[in-house]
Formats: structure tokens, C-alpha cells, sequence
């Protein structure tokens, strides 16, 4: 049986597992991020591989890392979680555990996983993931290939245009549809109906406007609070935007969306289904895209860097 090794680098934590070729996680490691420290940060991510290694025959490691990675899927060329700048990843960890290494953006791992093992398995050959957390990343897969681009950096699906002169970005550009559905978003939009309209929110956050935060959004509008409900209505408003324009462009067969998100459920997949089907008004008469949750939950990254591994 091939295994190999899925490494998953957050801004908090290190998760490495052991992954089958059906994505079995058949055991895992974790460890804390020294996120300001890069030399640590690479040890840490041997300590980890090297343990599993010790208990396990793996024939190559993949590890997905938030950031801008090259086209030979060697070095993370920016993190903006990280302190890593011009990272020669591969290489480095490749030394050390005498293994194959891949190393791939997060994003795009999480959207292999789902393509081959989760929401999208179903999918001939195309689907397009956004992951919703504190910001949006993406992935996309086409004639049954991850998508990268010819410098690497594809699919940046968070960054694509939603409202012309809009709100700064982080990435330099005004109106990015991240600044308008993405878990900040969430909380700006509850924030400012809890300025105009009685809410728990206010409550929650002891009358400080400013402490409001996501998970309290998020428990806000499971409990019916309006100005939350709305706030979330407005996130799947966006959101919906940004699939259907890759829905115009690509026409893949299933859209997934992901990340921290989506764990609120119908809270943001109900908005955004009605506003996905009221963006494709004459398009929702012929064939489209269709559009689900994802299913991996935590282990997708490391599930997708393994699968990636194997076949590189």
C-alpha cells in the first residue's frame, strides 16, 4: 500500500498524517507554529514528518503552507502568516528526511482533497473551491488537474474585483471580493447594523461595538438575532458574485465552498444559494455549476498535500 505524508501549516499549528491512497488519515502529528521564527518553523515541520516517518513506509511527503508558492512547488515564496520570504521548503526538508517533497498553497490542497475524496469525488473532471475563513483563498481543478498557473499562483479567486473603489484590501486593491465575504467581512457588516439596530450582539460583546468577533456573530444568528442573520445574508450575497463569475468563466461542474465559514451551514449556504440562482438568471436555464459544502473538514489540507505527493 502507498502512503505518504500530508503536512498542513497554519499560523497556529503544524498537523502532519499519515494518508492512504483512499485518504485514510492512519495517524497524526501536531505541534505548535513559531510563526516569527523561520528556522523553527522548518524544524518543527521535520520533527513531525520524521515522527511519522519512524512509524510508517511513506514514499514522499507533500505539505500545503499559506502563501505564494513557485511553479516548481519548491519554494513559499511569500506567507503572509509566516515569516517566510523566498523559503526554499522543498529543499530544506527534503535533506532532512531523505524523502520526495511537494510542497503546494493551502488553498489548493484543500480543493484536491474535496476533487478526489469529499464534496466534489463525483465531479468527471472540474470543480472550483473557495475557502471562507478570515479571508478567501480558492482552488480549481480542470480536466482532472489542479490548476496553477504558469508562475504558480493561480487561482486567487478572494482577490477578483466586487465593488469598484471599495474597501482597501490587504492585498493592495480596492473592492476585492474578499473585503466584502469573508469572515472579516462578517463582522464589519454585523458591526455596523449593531451601530443602526438593537442587537444581542451588543449584549455579547458587554456594550463594546469594537469586541464584537465572528463566533459571536456566528451564535448570535443561530439564536435569530436580525442584525447577525443579516450580516451573514450579506457574506452569501457576495460570495455568491465571485461563483458566479467563475461559473461564466470556467463552467466547472461542481463550485465547493469551504473554510471556517461554513460551519455557521445554513446561515450562509441558504443566502447564498439565492443569491448564486438570482446572478445566473438566464444561465440557471441551461446547465450549471453545482454548488455544495465541503466535506474534509480539518484534515483536508494534509489529505490533499499527501494525495499530491503521491502522484507528482
Amino acid at each position: 500500500m502507498s502512503l505518504t505524508i500530508g503536512v498542513d501549516i497554519g499560523g497556529t499549528k503544524v498537523l502532519g498524517g499519515v494518508v492512504d491512497p483512499q485518504g485514510n488519515v492512519l495517524q497524526t502529528s501536531r505541534r505548535p507554529t513559531p510563526a516569527n521564527d523561520v528556522a523553527a518553523t522548518r524544524d518543527v515541520i521535520v520533527e513531525v514528518v520524521r515522527e511519522l516517518i519512524a512509524q510508517h513506509p511513506v514514499e514522499a511527503v507533500g505539505i500545503g503552507a499559506a502563501g505564494w508558492i513557485d511553479a516548481s512547488r519548491s519554494t513559499v515564496l511569500f506567507a503572509p502568516n509566516l515569516a517566510w520570504r523566498n523559503e526554499p521548503l522543498r529543499d530544506y526538508v527534503g535533506a532532512a528526511v531523505d524523502v520526495p517533497v511537494v510542497v503546494e498553497n493551502d488553498a489548493n490542497v484543500a480543493a484536491w482533497a474535496e476533487f478526489k475524496y469529499g464534496a466534489a469525488a463525483h465531479a468527471d473532471d472540474s470543480m472550483v473551491m473557495f475557502t471562507v475563513g478570515t479571508g478567501i483563498g480558492g482552488g480549481i481543478v480542470l480536466g482532472g488537474q489542479l490548476l496553477r498557473g504558469s508562475h504558480g499562483m493561480a487561482a486567487e479567486v478572494g482577490h477578483m474585483l466586487a465593488v469598484p473603489e471599495g474597501h482597501l484590501c490587504g492585498c493592495g486593491r480596492l473592492g476585492c471580493i474578499e473585503q466584502y465575504a469573508s469572515g472579516n467581512a462578517l463582522v464589519r457588516f454585523a458591526k455596523e447594523g449593531a451601530m443602526t439596530a438593537p442587537s444581542a450582539l451588543l449584549k455579547a460583546a458587554n456594550g463594546d461595538i469594537e469586541a464584537i468577533d465572528g463566533p459571536m456573530v456566528t451564535t448570535a444568528a443561530m439564536e435569530g438575532d436580525s442584525v447577525a442573520v443579516e450580516a451573514f445574508g450579506q457574506v452569501g450575497y457576495w460570495l455568491a458574485q465571485g461563483v458566479a463569475d467563475m461559473v461564466q468563466l470556467l463552467d466547472p461542474q461542481v463550485i465547493v465552498i469551504g473554510g471556517g465559514v461554513i460551519d455557521a451551514g445554513d446561515l450562509l449556504m441558504k443566502p447564498l444559494r439565492q443569491a448564486y440562482a438570482d446572478a445566473l438568471t438566464q444561465r440557471g436555464k441551461l446547465p450549471v455549476a453545482e454548488l455544495r459544502s465541503a466535506e474534509m473538514g480539518n484534515e483536508a489540507g494534509l489529505i490533499g498535500a499527501a494525495d499530491l505527493a503521491r502522484s507528482r
